[in-house]
């Protein structure tokens, strides 16, 4: 059964606790489907009178806010032993590659990591852990966690809700192509993304030129 159908099985009430409690939990540092939760949900809030899309965005920023604060207390707890128990666990999430990525990009912009990470899976599920790993001052994180979250949940279901409720008259149209095109647009950001991803992971794993 696909995402969306199961859902609109399930009261409102339970899809809003749902978003909330798994983009929470990923957003500690548990690889969970969160974005591909929260855009179904907003899709079926486009669909479905009995979704407010209000409340379904602040449950969902609500869950990515605490969690990556969650994340933030766990690894400032932690440290490095954290990360290397959790590569053991989820070596396709927190491998050694992934580990080096995301720390050459706290080192490199800091507190927008913490905020574009939002919009990177990778980072999504590294931002709160790492930023307490590498002891960068809650302030600082909070600024950031709290502004990428509501920009990143609440954007996000603003997005797809308005998608959904004007892509409805062009299926009723037959408006097939305005819909590949929009496909297309999607697959070639997930691609341009995915290549730079892989290009910063090779940076990072490249031994270091020693200068004379």
């Amino acid at each position: 059964m696909h995402i969306q159908e199961w859902l609109e099985t399930i009261p409102a009430v339970s899809i809003y606790l749902l978003v909330g409690l798994v983009i929470g939990l990923e957003s500690l540092g548990i690889p969970l489907p969160g974005e591909i939760i929260l855009v179904s949900s907003a899709l079926l809030a486009s669909q479905n009178g009995e979704v407010d899309p209000v409340v379904l965005g602040a449950c969902a920023t609500a869950g990515a806010i605490i969690g990556d604060s969650i994340g933030y207390a766990i690894g400032r707890r932690g440290g490095q032993p954290l990360l290397d128990r959790l590569g053991r666990r989820f070596p396709k999430h927190f491998g050694p590659e992934q580990v080096a990525v995301a720390e050459r990009s706290f080192e490199k912009w800091g507190m927008w990591a913490v905020f574009f990470g939002r919009f990177v899976a990778l980072l999504r599920i590294f931002a709160g852990p790492l930023a307490g790993v590498l002891h960068m001052p809650y302030w600082r994180f909070l600024v950031a966690n709290v502004l990428g979250g509501i920009l990143w949940a609440g954007g996000t279901t603003a997005v797809i809700y308005t998608i959904g409720i004007v892509a409805e008259p062009w299926l009723k149209g037959f408006s097939w192509v305005a819909l590949a095109l929009a496909l297309l647009f999607g697959l070639a950001v997930t691609v341009v993304v995915r290549g730079r991803m892989k290009k910063a992971a090779a940076e990072a794993a490249a031994p270091a030129v020693l200068v004379d």
